[in-house]
């Protein structure tokens, strides 16, 4: 996958991209990442990007040139051609739509990604009705730009490419990508403190921890995100387990998450 990242601070992303998982996501060629100085394509002597905005209003607004400049030079540079579709060009907004794993799944499935890090007042409205495809947000709060927004977003949708993850099978158990929050996890010792780790996980019965970390990672969604559980592929019998699960909180009865000691129900 390529990414292109249009930004007026481009030595933000110098260290985040140079760390870890990332990195060697890079070293493997499995990702490539370009970073644009929206500067370096205005074309006055002081490389002006933003001007006052018409109709009055504090701040400033992002010109329009140099981001069309900059993002029909990457669409040159790849050979795309204007109407041919699949070629995403993002901007980072308080504005877009809320950034969710379905998307970054989504992102992950394309071979190209231009993201537009907002800046100062906003974007003038021209860049969003003729040039981007989609505005995403990460969160209903206001950052300075938009380029910790890109940084979130190109970390979820990297780690979804094929090979960049030591396991691809631990992609499926992550948070939101079945419709609900990750299971408890352990690892030794198994006794810390006082507190155990859950005898069904020591056991070696598989089908029993696998319906243990279903449980509980029904258990978890329904007390930290209960909408989850809406939209969740659950199965009848795991909606009747929901709906158990309500009667009794509401009754003051159950408790959702279980401690390091408590066994599974499912061993019960």
């Amino acid at each position: 996958m390529r990414v292109d990242i249009l930004t007026l601070f481009p030595q933000m992303f110098q260290s985040p991209f140079s760390a870890g998982i990332f990195q060697r996501a890079i070293d493997q060629r499995l990702v490539e990442v370009n970073l644009h100085n929206i500067r370096d394509y205005s074309h006055d002597k002081h490389h002006v990007v933003d001007d006052y905005a018409y109709g009055g209003g504090a701040g400033m607004i992002l010109k329009p040139e140099p981001i069309f400049e900059a993002v029909e030079t990457v669409k040159s540079d790849i050979g795309f051609q204007e109407g041919s579709g699949g070629l995403p060009v993002i901007l980072l907004t308080p504005q877009g739509r809320p950034f969710s794993q379905s998307i970054a799944q989504e992102l992950s499935r394309g071979k190209y990604l231009i993201l537009i890090c907002g800046r100062y007042e906003g974007v003038d409205e021209r860049v969003r009705e003729h040039l981007v495809t989609d505005e995403i947000s990460i969160g209903d709060y206001v950052l300075n730009g938009g380029e910790l927004a890109a940084m979130v977003v190109v970390d979820a949708v990297v780690r979804l490419l094929p090979g960049v993850l030591g396991s691809e099978a631990s992609l499926l158990d992550d948070s939101y990508v079945a419709g609900l929050l990750e299971y408890p996890q352990y690892t030794r010792p198994q006794v810390f403190r006082g507190w155990t780790v859950p005898e069904v996980l020591l056991s070696g019965n598989h089908a029993q921890i696998a319906k243990w970390h279903r449980e509980q990672a029904i258990r978890r969604t329904l007390k930290r995100r209960p909408e989850l559980l809406d939209k969740a592929d659950l199965r009848t019998a795991e909606r009747q387990l929901v709906d158990r699960l309500k009667a009794e909180f509401h009754g003051g009865g159950v408790v959702l998450e279980e401690s390091a000691s408590l066994q599974s129900t499912s061993d019960k």
